[in-house]
């Protein structure tokens, strides 16, 4: 869930959400009518070029709320840009769709095409996944449906339906279901990778509530895939991240949650890094599966708004009864006062900090480096050797270190139930740092990485929805045993591997 990309300094709480930019790609189209030919690129990074009666007759296509742009279209820059400032892609078309046959005239448009493809939700894309240089992406951004039974306690929500936007309407009935934790992300890319959140630890990941969806595979069919229909298509799905199609609709399963959580953070002095981090992950080994517990690591770099140095975060949510989640929360006493506290009672509404409408964050012009894995466990070893490299890192460096609780039901669920191997994991680890764009660009990277370097050889596989460009070896490793079945599902539905900018599984040549 990595709960700590929320950062608890002076009186704020701010969402990291930036890492590496990708290339910029240079468009040959004029402006106004199409071009004559249309500069693009394959899924194998070749040249190609779209006639202006090809590029035409998709538009055509397409329903009258769906648009087609083109670089030199009004609205074109907007619609390319993702919530993470870090990758500024241009793709060579943009198909923002507004009904699931738009979806499917795109994506027989990229086959036909062999256009390289990307595939936008929310567009929060942490991971940079959903644009593409000189490609075509597939926008979903309109289509936002979405309707809550709540007698049957279900929900049908659409492939552009942002998580704040899904919580309200989940919470106008008393119910809800396990989304991430920043209200911006877009629930597709989200669900398909897994979905950690809040309510995990009791309901399971946002896979383990799905009950269908309506997808389209790369042979432009729009399937239904459920436990009875396309069942080893909806195994696949779940967990298998982009790999296999474009999703238009998610039937999830709700569950009652009326009352308020106990949710928030306490801030500490960094030199208390060590026994916090310990203490969390002792009472998180024996924590009831209402608790959810995490640790952060920051480093506020001066010259900010909020106060520069170095600080420990204990995050914390518990669903259920708030005396009992205090008496839980009693071991952490002996960590002594913290400097600032906002664990409080809250809805579950402002805990998941959805109460507006949820934001589009802009482009901040800064350089990030992440990296992530789940851990298995958490040694003294491995916390005295990340503390220790983490207090030995630059000032200057805005940079945090994330330790987020899994377990719960979400390990009660075999490996092999769904594509989403990495269960028995007990913590999701993050590793970011981020800084102004200029020369020091490749020191910072050193930084991150020489913290990175202590928690690696601990890590198994790492969650899809977090890292871009992962090596084929990261990408086996976080499938595990799933892998070769995985690969079998993607040459069946996908074999040209049209569906690539992802934790990509290729398919048997």
């Amino acid at each position: 869930m990595l709960i700590g990309r929320r950062r608890f300094i002076g009186s704020t709480l701010a969402t990291v959400i930036a890492l590496p930019a990708g290339r910029l790609w240079a468009d040959a189209a004029a402006a106004g009518a199409v071009p004559a030919s249309l500069a693009a690129l394959t899924g194998a990074g070749q040249p190609t070029t779209l006639s202006a009666a090809e590029v035409k007759e998709l538009r055509a296509s397409l329903s009258p709320r769906a648009r087609l742009l083109l670089a030199k279209d009004e609205g074109y820059d907007q619609a390319r840009r993702l919530n993470n400032p870090m990758f500024d892609r241009h793709p060579a078309l943009i198909a923002r769709c507004a009904e699931p046959a738009d979806v499917v005239q795109a994506v027989n448009f990229a086959r036909t095409h062999s256009l390289l493809t990307a595939v936008r939700g929310g567009g929060h894309s942490l991971s940079g996944q959903s644009a593409c240089d000189g490609g075509l992406m597939i926008d979903l951004s309109l289509l936002k449906k979405i309707s809550i039974d709540a007698q049957r306690r279900i929900a049908n929500a659409q492939g552009g339906v942002l998580l704040g936007e899904l919580d309200r309407k989940m919470q106008a009935v008393g119910l809800a279901t396990t989304m991430g934790t920043a209200t911006d992300t877009g629930i597709a890319g989200l669900t398909l990778g897994g979905g950690m959140g809040r309510l995990m630890r009791i309901h399971g990941l946002a896979i383990d509530n799905l009950l269908s969806v309506q997808i389209v595979t790369a042979d432009g069919r729009l399937r239904r895939a459920s436990a009875d229909d396309n069942a080893d298509l909806f195994w696949g799905i779940r967990g298998g991240g982009g790999n296999f199609g474009v999703v238009t609709n998610f039937e999830y399963r709700l569950h009652p949650l009326t009352r308020q959580v106990l949710d928030g953070a306490r801030i500490y002095p960094i030199t208390q890094a060590r026994s916090v981090l310990g203490a969390i992950a002792e009472l998180g080994e024996h924590g009831s599966d209402e608790l959810l517990l995490g640790g952060v690591m920051v480093n506020q770099p001066p010259g900010g708004s909020s106060p520069a140095g170095r600080f420990i975060l204990v995050e914390a949510t518990y669903i259920g009864d708030l005396k009992q989640g205090e008496r839980e929360l009693e071991p952490l006493t002996k960590l002594g006062t913290p400097l600032r506290d906002d664990l409080t009672a809250k809805s579950y509404l402002v805990a998941q900090g959805a109460t507006g409408t949820a934001p589009v964050a802009a482009p901040t012009g800064v350089s990030s480096y992440t990296k992530t894995g789940f851990l298995h466990g958490t040694p003294a070893q491995l916390i005295d050797d990340v503390v220790r490299r983490f207090e030995a890192s630059p000032t200057s460096l805005d940079s945090e270190v994330i330790w987020s609780q899994m377990g719960g039901a979400v390990a009660r669920v075999a490996p092999t139930a769904t594509a989403f191997w990495n269960r028995p994991a007990s913590h999701d680890v993050l590793v970011s740092g981020d800084w102004t764009q200029g020369p020091q660009d490749k020191a910072n990277i050193a930084a991150i990485r020489a913290i990175w370097d202590a928690v690696e050889p601990f890590t198994q596989g790492f969650y899809v929805n977090t890292e871009p460009g992962a090596t084929e070896q990261r990408v086996r490793a976080t499938y595990g045993g799933n892998y070769e079945r995985l690969v079998q599902l993607k040459t069946k539905y996908d074999p040209g591997n049209l569906f690539r900018t992802n934790a990509n599984i290729k398919p048997t040549a």
